[in-house]
Order: C-alpha cells, then sequence, then structure tokens
C-alpha cells in the first residue's frame, strides 16, 4: 500500500528535499545530508520511488544555450468544450515540441500554454503554422516573457 504525504516522516522529507535540488546527488552525500548510512538511505529513497512521491529524474537545460530564449505564454479559448473537442485539443498540444506546459484552466479561456522558442520569428511560424492550424481553436491572446523573475522546479514540501 502506497503511503501519503502525511505518512512521511521528518527524514523521507529531508531526502526528497534534496532530491529536488540535486538529482544527481551521490547516495553517500544523500544519506549525510539525511543523517543515516547509505544502506538505509538508498532504501527509502526506493521505496519513495515505489509510493510514487518520486515520479523521474531530469536534467534542467539552459534555454538559451540551446537557442530557445523566447518564451511566451498563450491563452486559449476553443470553439467547443466537449470531451471530444477537449482530448483533440489535448493530443495538438502533446505533439507540438515547443509546447511546454499544456494547462487546462477554469476561468475566462480553457487553456493556458507556455512555448518556448528561438525568436520572435520563430514565435510567427509557431503561431502561423502550428498553432492557427490546430483544430477548435477560437482565439488565443499571447504573453511574450520578458524577464524571468522566478523559475522553480522544486515543489515546497511542508
Amino acid at each position: 500500500m502506497s503511503r501519503t504525504l502525511a505518512q512521511l516522516d521528518r527524514t523521507d522529507r529531508r531526502i526528497l528535499d534534496k532530491l529536488q535540488q540535486h538529482g544527481r546527488i551521490s547516495n553517500v552525500e544523500l544519506s549525510r545530508h539525511a543523517n543515516l548510512s547509505p544502506t538505509p538511505c538508498l532504501e527509502r529513497v526506493k521505496r519513495l520511488e515505489a509510493d510514487g512521491f518520486i515520479s523521474h529524474y531530469i536534467a534542467l537545460l539552459d534555454p538559451i544555450k540551446l537557442e530557445k530564449k523566447l518564451c511566451a505564454y498563450i491563452e486559449i479559448s476553443l470553439n467547443s468544450t466537449t470531451t471530444e473537442a477537449l482530448q483533440e485539443f489535448d493530443q495538438y498540444m502533446r505533439a507540438m515540441p515547443e509546447v511546454q506546459e499544456c494547462q487546462m484552466v477554469a476561468g475566462g479561456f480553457d487553456y493556458l500554454i507556455k512555448i518556448r522558442v528561438k525568436d520572435m520569428q520563430d514565435y510567427q511560424r509557431f503561431l502561423g503554422e502550428q498553432l492557427a492550424t490546430t483544430p477548435g481553436i477560437a482565439q488565443t491572446h499571447t504573453y511574450v516573457v520578458i524577464n524571468e523573475v522566478k523559475s522553480e522546479t522544486a515543489i515546497p514540501i511542508d
């Protein structure tokens, strides 16, 4: 049976917090941080993985080095919000590599997507060749990021 957040002790929480900050930390270093010996620390990490608290490990890349320096958020309103229309839109978004995030939201529009492209020309290409050809879109509003003030991937562990 999988544990819940409330069932995690302080040591498990410390392990999760450290792994969010440094996913490639060695087990020996992690065990020091958690005040455990290496074998029990590794057992806890395996249990946290099995319980689904750790879903996967990734490397965060520098978008500027990868020539994807333009970040924009786009509000999208659909013509229809039937189950079929939503599922079709979801499929289109999953297939677009420029779309980093796609969230269905409640409020004045249906979806909020985050894209990353090379520059304004690349954004114009994305908008005209990909987004505009996606079936079911009624309206979009774009917000281009001028300065990234804070961008975190870590989830606070209370």
